[in-house]
């Protein structure tokens, strides 16, 4: 039997029978793989470096000075320890009005920084670029600064060259080009000022209210390994039975909890994309299947009379098909390898160069999902064909579908379903993604249908006789053009949202900026600075620059309940109730603000403490009016009554706190000031005399940041347009087996309609005008849709006017008719060339 199976698969493949649903296959796997060797990848350098991304094998990391006990306790049980203090602050360059000043990421290491890993380092630029350096078991010493090589290329500066942090200018000496530690957090967005911890005092820069990360590093030899996880056990009893904020540990099993969930969600939503695209290919694969099973009825009757069993009959079927997903499987995993390195390619540096190599995981995960599509909607067909009567030969009737090959279809579902709960890895989210899938189909199927529909009252609406043909041809297919029209439609709606759609959301939203919206924040201004900095900026003829207090403030407890792990469940809400708040305090709301319920305070002398709640972390934390809360400030206790909820302009661009209490309540705590202007290009300079004389300041240039993000943004959108170009093949793939679907039949209409008058001219105007209706209404379906979308992301998410673009639909009907001209040309090319006395001979 498997020896006649490999003689009908090589018959059947040099017959052109096979191609198409080996292509499906590729598609879906390589839209899988290409996920899945990516991933795997980043996982297994994770791993790999686990120890590497800590520094040492235990971390203490506190947004206060690590508590005194632990330290000595570690030191008492023999632990190597090392300390690291990062926060961002301003680094200056050059001397008087030719000075230049960037925002940096401070980093103070002591000796013994790190435990484990090494820090790289360089004096060329192009080596620093490409994380190529000497390891070093050195830190900067007293004086010097190893820095990014993006930092000097910002301040015109050359090793050898003089960088004032705060009251202390130092020498750069070395260029970083690897540091083990680093990690992925928007702090690290800013280049790298690294220098030695015993001289971070003389900088001056860390002051009450400054946002500073502390971090202690312990490692132990082998022999302690036991002793450190004792020790670790310990701390976190503590942390935990004493409620203590603001502390986390990290070790070796735990990992980076913030680089496992991002990649654990970048996991989720790249596996999903490629999901599209699998399913797509699936119904492309499903529709193939039916076309093969259709044209091997009479085969399959012959074989029947030349003593064949229904089992025999399956079993030949089932192992052509076997080794033809074998193949298609093997191929799309090739595909995808190459995929993801182009996904590698596109990220750049936001991801590891040196990425452990690829597993055997990815490859095999691949292989099982091409069989499991192909079992799922390639089975139900071939079931049918071991149900074909012998007398078939000389009845061409067709025998329906018996119930068992009609319940085979519930394959398909339970593979899709299966694929879902495999890529989502969690039930709700590939439930929500099966009801999104699902939904999103019959929307656009609804939508396609009616619009199917409205051509039938256009038929006559042009004398051209081609016109009446493709009108006419639609509406006898409707299911398979609705099926044509639905799959482009989803293809074409991702790309248009990730590139036209998502243009038109970032210009919404710089129109949506007031002009004059500030684009500088200053922070860390010292009480005794608030007053001639503002002297300096109203003389400057800078407008609108109020300043405000900003306190940092730890909320421990709501109406008298601590604060504890289990308070929250939801993500955010534990991340906000966790980290410290800038709190601030004014007499007078501010004008962006506006009240939603309750009343302002009065701060009349002796009144009890009051706070006012912007309405959306209210709604997070579960915060309502009268609820009393409890901020630890420095070691200050303020307890404060909620008697307003305010609603905030984030786009605005200006100060905005979450919390803010009135000046009786918090006049003895420690305060900085912050301030927020438009500073216009001419007066640039501005910022960098403010920093000469104020060396503490820190300025925020937004455009910068902006800009920053925004490069990140584009090669991720980048590498997500690759995979949805998948999903635009699968799109195609399905457009083109619905049309050689229909080619037999096309054909024989063709030769009929030769045969009564009709030109082999007008049949091919009239195919032509029937694919620029699918795709034009596949791309007004995709237009509409992606268009919604970005109508929602700005209403609901970003909180902006938008305004609809014509350009989407133009785009939108164009590439739809393009790209559905080019499947059918593909698909039905050869259907014209039959000559009529053949087709009808034939037929």
């Amino acid at each position: 039997m498997f020896r006649l199976s490999l003689k009908m698969t090589g018959r059947d493949w040099r017959a052109g029978q096979l191609r198409f649903l080996l292509v499906a296959l590729i598609v879906a796997v390589a839209a899988l793989s290409a996920v899945g060797f990516f991933v795997d990848r980043l996982r297994a350098g994770l791993n790999r470096d686990a120890h590497q991304l800590l520094g040492a094998d235990l971390v203490i990391s506190a947004d206060q000075p690590v508590n005194a006990a632990w330290r000595a306790e570690a030191q008492k049980r023999g632990f190597i320890l090392a300390d690291t203090v990062t926060f961002p602050s301003m680094a200056q360059a050059g001397e008087g009005e030719r000075s230049l000043s960037q925002l940096a990421s401070i980093k103070a290491v002591s000796p013994g920084y790190p435990q484990r890993g090494k820090l790289k380092i360089t004096t060329k630029a192009s080596e620093a670029q490409d994380a190529v350096g000497q390891p070093t078991d050195q830190v900067p010493a007293p004086g010097t600064l190893w820095v990014d090589a993006a930092i000097l290329s910002s301040l015109n500066a050359k090793l050898g060259d003089t960088l004032t942090l705060g009251d202390k200018a130092f020498t750069v000496t070395q260029l970083i080009a690897s540091e083990p530690d680093r990690g992925a957090s928007f702090l690290n967005f800013a280049p790298r000022v690294m220098l030695p911890l015993s001289d971070l005092a003389a900088t001056a820069l860390v002051q009450n209210g400054s946002r500073v990360s502390y971090r202690l590093l312990l490692s132990a030899p082998p022999a302690k390994a036991a002793e450190l996880a004792q020790y670790q056990t310990s701390l976190e009893s503590q942390i935990k039975a004493q409620s203590i904020k603001g502390v986390r540990i990290e070790s070796l099993e735990s990992g980076s909890p913030q680089m496992q969930s991002t990649l654990d969600r970048a996991d989720r939503f790249l596996s999903l994309v490629g999901l599209l695209s699998a399913m797509l290919a699936a119904v492309a694969v499903a529709m193939a299947a039916r076309r093969f099973m259709l044209r091997h009825l009479d085969a399959c009757a012959m074989l029947r009379c030349l003593g064949l069993t229904q089992n025999q009959v399956t079993a030949m079927y089932m192992i052509e098909f076997l080794l033809v997903g074998l193949v298609g499987s093997v191929i799309g995993v090739l595909v995808g390898f190459g995929g993801h390195l182009v996904l590698l390619e596109l990220l750049g540096k936001l991801v590891q160069s040196d990425l452990p190599p690829v597993s055997m995981l990815p490859a095999l995960q691949g292989v099982a999902t091409g069989m499991l599509l192909l079992l799922g909607f390639a089975l139900p067909p071939i079931l049918q064909l071991r149900n074909v009567p012998h007398n078939r030969v000389i009845r061409r009737e067709q025998e329906p579908p018996q119930a068992l090959a009609l319940a085979t279809y519930g394959l398909g579902i339970a593979a899709f379903v299966v694929l879902l709960l495999w890529q989502a890895g969690d039930v709700k989210l590939a439930l929500l993604t099966a009801a999104g899938f699902l939904g999103g189909f019959a929307l656009f199927g609804l939508a396609g249908w009616l619009g199917i529909k409205s051509l039938k009252s256009l038929r006559g609406a042009f004398k051209h006789q081609g016109w009446r043909f493709a009108v006419t041809s639609l509406q006898r297919r409707p299911g398979a053009t609705v099926i044509q029209v639905v799959s482009l439609a989803l293809g074409l709606m991702a790309l248009l949202l990730l590139t036209v759609v998502r243009g038109d959301l970032m210009v919404a939203w710089r129109n949506a900026t007031p002009p004059d919206a500030p684009n500088r924040f200053m922070i860390n201004i010292l009480p005794e600075q608030k007053d001639p900095i503002a002297a300096r900026l109203a003389q400057a003829g800078v407008a609108n620059a109020p300043l405000y207090p900003m306190i940092r403030g730890r909320l421990v407890a709501v109406n008298g309940n601590a604060i504890t792990e289990s308070t929250y469940e939801d993500d955010r809400a534990k991340g906000l109730a966790d980290r410290e708040f800038n709190l601030s305090t004014m007499a007078t709301m501010q004008e962006e603000n506006k009240l939603v319920a309750g009343k302002w305070f009065s701060d009349k002398p002796g009144a009890p403490a009051e706070a006012s709640v912007e309405e959306g972390i209210a709604k997070t934390l579960k915060l309502k009016l009268g609820d009393k809360l409890r901020f630890d400030i420095a070691g200050q206790s303020v307890e404060a009554a909620i008697t307003s909820l305010r609603k905030l302009e984030w786009g605005s661009m200006r100060v905005n706190f979450f919390v803010i209490i009135n000046p009786a309540a918090m006049a003895d705590t420690p305060q900085t000031w912050i301030t927020a202007f438009h500073l216009p290009p001419a007066q640039a300079d501005l910022g960098n005399a403010l920093l000469r004389d104020y060396p503490n300041l820190t300025v925020v240039d937004v455009g910068g940041v902006l800009k920053q993000i925004q490069g990140v943004l584009d090669q991720v959108v980048t590498a997500v347009e690759f995979l949805f170009a998948f999903t635009l093949a699968s799109g195609l793939l399905v457009l083109y087996a619905a049309l050689m679907g229909s080619q037999d039949e096309r054909t024989r209409e063709a030769g009929l309609l030769r045969a009564l008058g009709a030109t082999r001219r007008q049949l091919a105007q009239a195919q032509l005008i029937e694919f620029s209706l699918v795709g034009a209404l596949a791309g007004l379906l995709a237009a509409s849709g992606a268009a919604a979308m970005g109508w929602a992301l700005a209403t609901y998410q970003f909180k902006f006017a938008w305004s609809f673009a014509p350009g989407v639909w133009a785009f939108g009907l164009l590439a739809g008719a393009l790209c559905a001209i080019a499947g059918g040309w593909l698909g039905l090319r050869n259907v014209l060339k039959h000559p009529p006395l053949q087709t009808l001979r034939e037929g």
